[in-house]
């Protein structure tokens, strides 16, 4: 990017954030607007971004324009780049800020440039699992989750401390708006419990709002904004409103575009509609109208309108629409009764409006969706001799792993853990906080703070219908022992590649690493 450019961008960073006053002003129900960029520079699909840019940053009822990260796990034009080209035409710019395709050095990199080009807004999240690139599948990186993303953001806002040779460098802050990203669209207690967990932990470690997963059920959407407004009263949260087409739907209902979900009665609809003269348009621009009425009328604090090829005119008639029907928006809550074959829900249902009393399920009674195996309670015992500070053999370990150096070899360490979980020797290890199945080997995003929300039933969205999230299995095990909520609390740091192919037991014992932290919360 030209030097001008960039210092016209530095010029404008003091100008005031029309996004984040949207979220602020609780007169003002703040519209975003997805723009998904293809691979390429100067294809159709970019000009087409820049153009419907142009368009948006002339209405004053579209706050920000969000942008993909690399959708679908397939390379597109960077984000950061289109952000920076469309904040010039004078309209925020959410830029989508993914983990998949970068290590925290990149990451942390990026957001600088950012900073300095006055990208402002961002959206954090895991981002979807990479499928093809030059030659091939490419490498998945994932070496930091969302929450860690979104608790750096939040360091750099306060000016970054970094340890240099010289000493203690303390960066100037940035001002960055960083959300996050939540999924009530899950059919299972563990699956749907673990999202909630996970974004009580990104807004305890600084997102600055919340947006939902895409899906049509009114009741899901109810759900999520008493949860999040029940963390905090103060966190904005943005409704999804995907204009659907069959053919999308058709995708979604399949599970073949992960965390997107389209039941079977919402796809017969979209069926009937593509017969009409104009093959459902009108039908499916009124669907989105009426979500925006609906969440509007439910207290979202604004709506993600998102579809493909949508026209900049296709958005003014879903605001002014949703707007008119917004003011008897609980007329429209019977249209979206959607539920997941025999889905779950969090709170009871309220028979007269057709959505949630503020009275949680009993869950204490639910079946687990998996027992706790062997090697659960095997670990769980040896856990509980030698590795619980103030038990039996604690004292005694600890006196011998403080008398070596750290070994190279560790046989039976690396035996137990390998035949028990596939253990790939990062050392530092989660097991302990985890149930003792380990998110470095057998999740393949490698997420240690809660699930992604790419799953679908309970399946791993890189494996469906082969393995299930293992974020499920962690919170079945958990609850066989009351100790789910620690999921809540916990924060696991990203792992420490300094340990790799060193051992655990050493450097949990020594306080090499993360355990020294959370040892004092994990009640495993």
């Amino acid at each position: 990017m030209p030097i001008a450019l960039v210092n016209e961008f530095r010029e404008e960073k003091e100008i005031i954030n029309k996004f984040k006053e949207s979220l602020l002003d609780k007169n003002v129900f703040s519209v975003t607007w997805e723009l998904v960029p293809g691979r390429g520079a100067h294809e159709k699909l970019q000009e087409d971004a820049v153009s419907l840019a142009k368009q948006a940053a002339r209405d004053s009822r579209i706050h920000a324009l969000t942008i993909t990260d690399n959708p679908g796990g397939k390379p597109a034009i960077a984000a950061t780049y289109l952000g920076m080209e469309i904040a010039n035409l004078g309209i925020e710019p959410l830029v989508h800020f993914t983990c998949k395709d970068k290590n925290r050095n990149q990451v942390e990199s990026e957001l600088y440039a950012m900073d300095r080009a006055g990208i402002r807004n961002l959206l954090v999240m895991t981002g979807d699992y990479p499928t093809s690139g030059f030659k091939g599948r490419p490498k998945p990186v994932f070496d930091l989750d969302s929450v860690h993303v979104i608790e750096l953001i939040a360091n750099m806002n306060k000016s970054l401390e970094v340890c240099e040779p010289k000493g203690l460098v303390k960066h100037q802050p940035s001002d960055f708006l960083a959300g996050g990203v939540v999924s009530p669209f899950k059919a299972t207690e563990a699956e749907l419990l673990v999202q909630y967990y996970k974004v009580k932990k990104k807004i305890n470690n600084g997102a600055g709002f919340i947006v939902t997963q895409l899906g049509f059920d009114a009741r899901k959407f109810h759900e999520v904004l008493q949860i999040i407004k029940n963390y905090n009263p103060n966190i904005p949260v943005i409704g999804n409103v995907y204009i659907l087409p069959f053919g999308a739907g058709k995708v979604m209902n399949s599970n073949q575009l992960p965390g997107c979900v389209v039941s079977g009665k919402l796809l017969s609809e979209l069926d009937q509609e593509r017969s009409e003269a104009d093959k459902g348009v009108s039908a499916r621009l009124l669907r989105a109208a009426k979500m925006y009425a609906f969440m509007k009328g439910m207290g979202f604090d604004g709506v993600h309108l998102g579809g493909h090829n949508i026209k900049y005119e296709q958005v003014v008639y879903i605001i002014e629409k949703g707007e008119e029907l917004s003011a008897d928006w609980m007329r429209l809550i019977p249209e979206f009764d959607y539920p997941q074959p025999d889905g779950f829900y969090f709170f009871e249902k309220d028979a007269l409006t057709g959505l949630n009393t503020n009275k949680p399920v009993n869950r204490s009674n639910l079946p687990v969706e998996f027992p706790v195996g062997f090697n659960q309670r095997l670990m769980r015992l040896i856990h509980h001799l030698f590795f619980t500070p103030d038990k039996k053999f604690f004292p005694l370990m600890s006196r011998y792993y403080h008398g070596v150096r750290n070994p190279s070899k560790h046989p039976l360490e690396h035996i137990l853990k390998v035949i028990g979980n596939d253990c790939k020797d990062c050392g530092d290890c989660a097991l302990l906080d985890l149930a003792y199945i380990c998110p470095m080997s057998m999740c393949p995003k490698q997420q240690r703070n809660g699930a992604c929300g790419g799953s679908y039933n309970g399946w791993c969205e890189v494996f469906p219908n082969e393995r299930k999230c293992i974020w499920v299995k962690i919170y079945s095990m958990l609850k066989a022992y009351k100790e789910e909520n620690q999921l809540e609390e916990l924060l696991i740091p990203p792992v420490n590649w300094d340990l790799y192919q060193t051992s655990a037991w050493f450097n949990y014992f020594t306080g090499l690493d993360h355990s020294t932290v959370t040892r004092k919360i994990s009640k495993v």
